[in-house]
């Protein structure tokens, strides 16, 4: 009798655990151990595994195929069928119209002989990256692993050598976590029978007299000119390929997945987080907009970011360039302390960024790029201890340049001296000033003042890191008064290492 009621018991426990709500549910509850298609399942794995938090910075790249014309940005493959566009113009000009030169002309142009998967994650780790990898699919329809999906890839085509095999082990030779991305829900031609309706939710238009309407089996696998439900089981047979062989840390995605039937990505989570268990790691997936519920994804803001702190994690995705995402002849690059400072703002908030690099078709990583990578690797190396493994304080910053708003593609903000951001570890809280405000000058951190937090919280110690001076400090009722060191430590950003006890609280 006991034994049937021990039974009873542990059969209702189970039905009530898988009815509970996520938040009352343990990420590590789920009793079979195995994932099944539905949200409610796929809620219990844990989608901000502690590593993804305590990373902060990683690195990709836009690179293959689209890198070739160097020419405008990263929609070059689109805009080069849209008539009068600059791209098509200088498509004509420069190798013809797109119906006898199409896109598919420039694959054997896309070489890569200069590619060395050795030297790239050598420059990302000492860059400071803790994860990086690759654009493995772009709108473009050309996948950057051997895939038997698709004979438009790196091994059958171009390159003819399987890069993403070359990355994922030369990344993680070197302890850092493996990143993919897929861009490949634009491919489909969703208005091959409205050709008038050029909605950027298909990257290729369908022209009559351009490739793009091509009717070959082959050419309509590259420009996404097949039946939903085919592109659809194709979406779906590549993200499981690249699970499978490649065992990617991370799964980003760039959007419109939304526009991907639900099962299907059901179906994909199911088969990544199985996977991920089954090789004891702990994996991360990325959306926006309402692609997956956030219960089994990690939110991503384009070129943008939160205003404020937010109890969960969530990336930015950032290009090193003022421009195109990928290479091109013109590329501009930001000052390094501007990417600097957004990582510093982004971390203080709770998020982790995500930095796009841009190397030429033939491999190389431009030198000014390695520059840039290398300025902020030794800035990460010096002052890392206040970004890697930090979490928010209770006050994400003080300072005159603030956000207004949350989102994607924020309008750019210069951060000056005057602008500081929080980070905690333990009992230290690290104050970063977005510059060098000047030699024995006072700095006062407002957010100390007795009127913007409450609590027990004693200052017992402050010091600068990198500096061997002495850092005089007085709490007061305008907030902590500090005076800088008689030598420049840094122009980028300095950092107060305040060691503390007690608690703060607003």
């Amino acid at each position: 009798m006991y034994k049937k009621h021990k039974l009873l018991f542990s059969i209702i426990s189970f039905l009530l655990l898988g009815s509970c709500a996520k938040t009352n549910v343990s990420k590590s509850s789920q009793p079979s151990g195995v994932y099944e298609p539905t949200w409610e399942s796929l809620a219990k794995y844990n989608e901000q595994p502690e590593w993804f938090k305590d990373a902060k910075f990683g690195i990709y790249f836009h690179w293959g195929v689209l890198s070739v014309p160097a020419f405008a940005n990263d929609w070059y493959p689109r805009n080069m069928h849209l008539k009068g566009s600059p791209e098509f113009q200088h498509h004509v000009a420069t190798y013809g119209h797109p119906s006898a030169f199409g896109y598919h002309d420039f694959v054997p142009l896309f070489k890569a002989e200069k590619f060395n998967a050795e030297e790239w994650a050598t420059l990302f780790k000492k860059a400071g990256a803790r994860f990086a990898g690759q654009v493995a699919e772009h709108h473009d329809g050309f996948a950057m692993w051997n895939s038997k999906v698709t004979p438009w890839n790196v091994q059958d085509m171009g390159p003819k050598r399987n890069v993403m095999a070359e990355l994922e082990k030369a990344i993680h030779n070197r302890k850092m976590k493996f990143f993919t991305s897929f861009h490949m829900s634009r491919n489909l031609q969703r208005y091959a029978d409205n050709p008038s309706q050029k909605t950027e939710a298909s990257f290729f238009p369908y022209e009559p007299d351009m490739p793009t309407s091509s009717a070959d089996p082959k050419l309509r696998l590259l420009y996404g000119n097949v039946p939903a439900e085919q592109f659809y089981q194709n979406w779906k047979a590549k993200l499981k390929e690249v699970i499978d062989n490649y065992s990617p840390d991370i799964i980003y995605f760039d959007g419109l997945e939304e526009l991907i039937p639900e099962k299907h990505r059901q179906e994909f989570v199911a088969h990544y987080f199985n996977k991920a268990k089954e090789r004891g790691q702990e994996v991360v997936i990325t959306h926006k907009d309402n692609d997956f519920p956030d219960e089994v994804s990690i939110k991503d803001f384009e070129k943008g970011r939160m205003n404020q702190i937010t109890p969960y994690t969530w990336l930015t995705d950032e290009t090193i360039s003022t421009g195109s995402w990928s290479y091109t002849n013109d590329l501009k690059l930001k000052p390094t302390a501007d990417i600097i400072h957004l990582l510093v703002d982004i971390v203080s908030k709770n998020g982790v960024m995500i930095l796009n690099i841009s190397p030429k078709a033939n491999g190389e990583i431009p030198q000014d790029q390695q520059a840039a990578l290398l300025q902020i690797g030794d800035w990460l190396g010096k002052y890392g201890e206040a970004i890697y493994a930090t979490r928010p304080w209770v006050i994400y910053g003080e300072g005159p340049t603030k956000l207004e708003k949350t989102g994607h593609f924020l309008p750019t903000v210069k951060y000056t001296p005057k602008d500081v951001r929080y980070t905690t570890k333990g009992n230290t809280i690290y104050a970063i000033v977005m510059g060098w405000p000047g030699e024995n000058q006072q700095v006062v951190l407002e957010s100390f003042s007795p009127d913007k937090i409450k609590g027990n919280l004693k200052v017992k110690k402050v010091s600068m890191l990198g500096s061997a001076e002495k850092i005089t400090f007085s709490l007061t009722n305008k907030g902590l008064r500090l005076i800088t060191p008689a030598k420049k430590e840094n122009d980028m950003a300095v950092i107060y290492k305040i060691e503390t006890t007690g608690k703060a609280e607003i």
